[in-house]
Formats: C-alpha cells, structure tokens, sequence
C-alpha cells in the first residue's frame, strides 16, 4: 500500500540476506500453494522482478526489495523510504543505526515485528517506542490474537516440555506464543550471566569510565567482510568496567587504527594492550603486511599483543568466569551488550542437542572479542582499590577556611 502511496524503494530485511530468500522470496503458502510475493504484489502490477537481487518494480516507479542486516553495509547509500524489519531481536542492531538517517534525510519509516529474543536490543526499541508519543508500540501474544484455542496452546505447551524439559519448555512456550522477554534464549552463551549483570545493577548508563583509573586495555576479533569487533576494558579493583564497544563491518586493520585512535583520544583514554585474535598475523593476497603488522606500526610493540590460539570452550569458560566481575556501560556499548545477550549455540531438534560451537552470525563478533579479552585479562592482577576517604570531626566549607586563613594573614600583617 505504501508504494502506491508515495513512489519510493522500499525494503524488507531479515537478519540474514539467505535467511530471506528462503523465509520471504522463495516462500510459498501452504494453503494456496502460491509463492507469498505473488499473493502480496500481483504480476499486474509489476514491470519487473529480479530474482538475483531479490527485488520487484511497479508500473507507478516504486520498488520493494528483500534484503540482510548481515550485509547492511553494501546497502548504504540507497535510498529507502520504509523498512520493515523482520525477526528484529536477532537482526544486527548496526543496520538500523546506518540506514536511520537514510529514513531521517527522507522523512520515511521504520517498522520493528518479531518473536523476543531475552532483554536484547529488540526489548529497547519497545521500551522507546512506548515512550515515544509519536510511535506506536504493541505486543500481542497467542491468547490476544485468538489464533489458537485453549486445547491447541496447552498441546503446544505440553509439546514443547516434551521436548526441551520443564523448565526450558515453558521458557520456550513463553517466549514463542507468550510474548516474553523474560523467557531464557535457548542455547544462551552468556544470557543467564548477561541477566544477573542487569538485575545487580552492573550495567549502567554512561559515566563508567574512571580518567584518574587504570589504563585501558583493547580485546578484538577481526574480520573484514564480516564485522570486527573491540571491547574496551578498564581494570578496577572490584573487576572490569567495559567502558567502550565499536564494530563495524568493511573496514581494514589502518581504519581500525584510525577509529580506535581517534576514541581513545577523544575520551582521554590511556592505552594499555590491545589484544589481537591468533589469526592477526595472517596476510592475504590483498595485503602486503598482516593485520598485526600494520597495528604494531600504529601503536607500538610495547602496546599490541597477540592472544594465544585455544578451543573455543576455554574461551566460553573464561567468560563464564569473568562476566561475574564485569561493569557495563551501556551508552558506550549498547551493541556490544546485545551482542553478548544474543550469542548462541544452535539447537538441533531431532538429536536434542546444542552445536559444539555458537552460531556464527552478527552477535557472534562481539562474544568472541569478549572472550578473547577475558582470556587474557583474568590474568591480570586487579589495580588496588583508592584509599579510603579521610573522615574528619567537623566539614568546614572551602569560603569559611579560606576566610579564616585570610583573617590569620591578616593579623600577622599587622592590620
């Protein structure tokens, strides 16, 4: 309706561009056996379909494409009007940060549908909306639709026990057809530890950073293509502050530089170490120098470090162990934190089992920086804690001792 509204491009991205060939272009209504892009924009109305690109073009001028947050960054530069984001809680936070001010310039739109996923970032774009007068915000679960019957929920619910156990069953349950964002993501990394930082009060917003504190370490995973990610620590005495997250996708290792320099400047940050994954010492036919090389250039061997190879269990374990000392502050690493809120194993339902290794998708660049960090920062001794705070029998104000120096001066002078 839109596209005939107003003539516009317009879009709608699931998590993974593959993901919505499968789930939107390819589809077909087991009802009516047709595919769902021709139930939705009849032929006649089209002057053409490209299957190679997944879009459709309209006889008025408009086009409606289907694309991924996986790739959000080969997409800047188009210009959308409407968005529709599909399956939003495991979509990558990132995209809607680069393509909202496309809709901003445009004076477009943006809508958010999906099944909860935890308190990630999907939760946070609820929350804002429903205090937003000027979005609209709704959740509705299986009863509020009235798609089921009563017998039909509780044999899903009973279904779901069966398979998954009591207490991941309902969890499940809950999370598919109740609507909840209090449900356990299953296959969680770090979910259940990312839920108790939350509820003891260890990720905060803003105002974690200590200028007069430690200096600050840097943990990374780099990719090219796909999104590197850096985790910026700060050692304190009671644990960690991650007082920083950045990443992006399409960069090299001298953008990186650049980018990291440029933060730690403007935040008055002092460097420590960065720590840089085993595979920084590869170099590819496009290079001359690894990625290693071109940050020991940048910052000096006396501050680049390169973690040690492990298995990816050793890596989760010391997360596991780490989490629990760690402060977050959630203005500097709103990504970063839902990132390690979404990481996951994968979930074979015929053999009831978890994948040996998380899913590698968006949310798995920041968990595996995190992890690398916490490989090596649970061997640093912790900063000692600042001296206790002189307690005095009396608080004199700084204009009434000032005055009364001034009084003692000037009787000494004779005045």
């Amino acid at each position: 309706m839109a596209a005939h509204e107003r003539v516009a491009n317009f879009w709608h991205m699931l998590p993974e561009a593959s993901q919505a060939r499968k789930a939107i272009w390819g589809a077909v209504n087991p009802h009516t056996g047709k595919r769902r892009i021709d139930e939705a924009f009849p032929l006649e109305l089209r002057s053409w379909t490209r299957e190679n690109d997944m879009s459709i073009g309209f006889k008025n001028g408009s086009s409606w494409q289907v694309v991924g947050s996986d790739n959000f960054n080969s997409l800047v530069g188009a210009t959308p009007v409407g968005i529709v984001y599909s399956e939003w809680a495991i979509s990558n936070p990132a995209a809607r940060a680069y393509l909202r001010p496309i809709l901003a310039e445009n004076n477009g739109w943006q809508i958010f549908i999906t099944t909860p996923r935890g308190k990630n970032h999907a939760f946070d774009t609820l929350t804002a909306a429903r205090k937003d007068p000027a979005a609209f915000a709704q959740v509705l679960n299986a009863v509020d639709t009235g798609v089921f019957s009563k017998e039909a929920l509780q044999k899903e619910r009973s279904g779901y026990i069966e398979t998954f156990g009591d207490d991941m069953g309902q969890a499940m349950f809950d999370q598919e057809y109740m609507c909840s964002f209090d449900a356990a993501i299953l296959g969680a990394v770090l979910g259940r530890w990312m839920g108790r930082a939350r509820i003891d009060g260890r990720i905060r917003q803003g105002g974690l950073f200590d200028p007069e504190g430690a200096a600050v370490c840097i943990s990374s995973d780099l990719g090219f293509r796909d999104t590197a990610s850096w985790w910026i620590w700060q050692p304190r005495a009671d644990g960690f502050g991650l007082v920083g997250y950045l990443g992006e996708s399409g960069k090299d290792a001298d953008d990186w530089i650049e980018d990291l320099t440029a933060y730690l400047t403007k935040r008055g940050m002092r460097l420590d170490k960065i720590w840089l994954p085993h595979d920084a010492r590869n170099k590819t036919f496009g290079t001359k120098h690894s990625p290693m090389e071109r940050f020991l250039k940048g910052f000096g061997p006396d501050h680049v470090r390169v973690v040690p190879q492990t298995k990816i269990a050793d890596r989760i374990n010391a997360a596991r162990r780490v989490v629990a000392k760690c402060w977050f502050d959630e203005d500097e690493c709103f990504e970063g934190i839902s990132g390690l809120t979404s990481w996951r194993f994968d979930y074979d339902t015929e053999t009831r089992t978890m994948s040996k290794e998380p899913v590698h998708d968006w949310a798995s660049h920041p968990g595996d920086a995190f992890s690398y960090g916490c490989q090596m920062l649970e061997m640093v001794p912790a900063p000692p804690a600042p001296p206790p705070r002189p307690k005095f029998l009396h608080e004199t104000r700084f204009d009434e001792l000032t005055w009364g120096q001034q009084d003692r001066n000037t009787e000494s002078d004779g005045f």
